[in-house]
């Protein structure tokens, strides 16, 4: 009513009022109507009679429109013809049982719903059905618009319900949603990973070359990526957190997709670099920064151990999730070869578990394609939305080639984050005085550009698919 002008300012909470002005404005559109959707209040005041089975039949005879009478828990009602002598004997659609949190927008949400199926001449049960959970959805939530459904996540309601009546604390819902509206991916991702900095570090220390030269060092790191990139999608940098910031401006409409870590290096059991709130310094991050981790973890770790690497994995997926954050979750375990053929694949099942599931992994090399096929196991089973595996690197091109075209040959695997020896001997040279900021580039960029190649000449190009879209 204070739309109308008709209870004022200060009656936003008034769902109706009585007024002959506003049903003699509504009176003449009725019939211009193929669709009428109204709660029992807004359908009152349409008809001017404060009976809803008298003002649905009013209606009726003004408009042949299908007439939708909204319930709110209690679900809706169609008439698409004549209207019976009782109200329930129109065509009820149930409600869920949800726990209301916030009605603003719910009447946008259903409407989207119940159109999506009446617009593609879907029987009116099917339109009423896809109304109420739409509506179930938006009012079990905080937001408005940012959180009505896709359709899979629609869908996924639908076929399996929740255990939970506040949808909202449902992890499985939430994850689809999430999932499903995140700004899209390339469908490889070549990277330089420049985030493990005890190597560089070292070296600054031995020529005693003080510790922001390091910092500009990321900015050279940017430039030969983007000199390598030339202006291609689907090439990265993993940005180091503490001497991060600049970079991460640097890196600022460059293209390139944008990682910066939290973890404390060489922390075990995980520890952030900000140890008084991870969220409060994620907070200050531009939105389309990735949060990158590395975590040290192994399934056979004390349970001490693993259980404070666990807590802080949860606060770090809750931190994500909460500002819509995308996370690539790095695991190291300190064993490759024939023993470590499917610690990679247990370690991701532990995590999945908990029900964390990072936008990206990034995994050390496998020692044999079953063990990569063991990992896409695990996350074709817990997250089809998943973004996909980097495979890390830290070898010479010589060296990386057989793992490299074992990573290639998995469509899990998405690409690599290639490290330390991207740099090291670079960083010696500049740090020193021998070369100039030009050639640092053209150092960093000649060895990047030569695993770039083995990656594309080992990778099926048919592999790097788009991803599976949400409508």
């Amino acid at each position: 009513p204070n739309l109308w002008g008709i209870g004022g300012h200060g009656a936003g909470e008034t769902r109706y009022a009585r007024s002959e002005t506003v049903t003699q404005a509504l009176a003449p559109v009725l019939p211009d109507c193929d669709l009428i959707v109204g709660t029992e209040e807004e359908l009152h005041v349409a008809a001017g009679l404060e009976d809803t089975l008298e003002a649905i039949r009013h209606i009726r005879a003004l408009s042949t429109a299908v007439i939708v009478c909204k319930r709110g828990a209690r679900g809706c009602i169609v008439f698409a013809g004549d209207i019976p002598d009782v109200l329930e004997d129109g065509l009820v659609a149930a409600g869920a049982a949800v726990e209301i949190y916030n009605v603003l927008g719910a009447g946008d949400a259903f409407l989207a719903g119940f159109l999506r199926g009446y617009l593609r001449e879907e029987p009116h049960e099917v339109s009423a059905r896809w109304a109420n959970a739409c509506g179930a959805l938006a009012v079990s939530r905080l937001l408005c618009s940012s959180e009505f459904p896709t359709l899979t996540e629609l869908n996924h309601y639908l076929a399996n319900g929740s255990a939970r009546r506040a949808l909202r604390e449902d992890s499985r819902l939430n994850h689809l949603h999430w999932a499903t509206t995140r700004r899209p991916a390339p469908p490889t991702l070549l990277a330089l990973a420049i985030d493990h900095w005890e190597e560089l570090q070292q070296i600054a220390v031995r020529l005693n070359a003080a510790s922001e030269r390091l910092a500009t060092l990321q900015l050279l790191a940017i430039d030969a990526v983007v000199r390598v990139a030339a202006g291609r999608e689907g090439f990265g940098i993993l940005l180091q957190g503490t001497y991060g910031a600049a970079a991460v401006r640097h890196a600022a409409g460059t293209g390139l997709w944008v990682a910066r870590s939290v973890e404390r290096p060489g922390s075990s059991p995980l520890e952030f670099e900000r140890g008084d709130s991870l969220a409060a310094h994620l907070i200050e991050w531009p939105t389309g920064l990735t949060v990158k981790c590395l975590c040290r973890y192994h399934p056979d770790d004390p349970p001490e151990l693993r259980h404070a690497q666990e807590r802080n994995l949860l606060r770090l997926a809750a931190a994500c999730r909460a500002q819509g954050r995308e996370l690539l979750l790095e695991i190291t375990t300190g064993e490759q070869g024939e023993t470590g053929q499917n610690i990679a694949a247990r370690v991701l099942s532990r995590i999945y578990e908990l029900e964390i599931r990072p936008d990206w992994w990034k995994l050390e090399p496998q020692a044999s394609s079953n063990a990569w096929e063991s990992c896409a196991e695990v996350i074709a089973r817990n997250d089809e939305f998943c973004r996909g595996i980097l495979v890390a690197l830290d070898a010479p091109r010589e060296q990386v080639a057989p793992s490299l075209a074992r990573a290639a040959a998995s469509p899990i695997v998405r690409g690599v984050a290639v490290g330390r020896t991207m740099l090291a001997s670079a960083a010696q040279a500049w740090l020193s005085g021998q070369i100039s900021d030009a050639a640092a580039i053209e150092d960093i960029a000649r060895r990047f550009r030569a695993v770039v190649e083995v990656w594309s000449s080992a990778r099926d190009p048919r592999l790097d698919r788009p991803e599976r879209s949400a409508n």
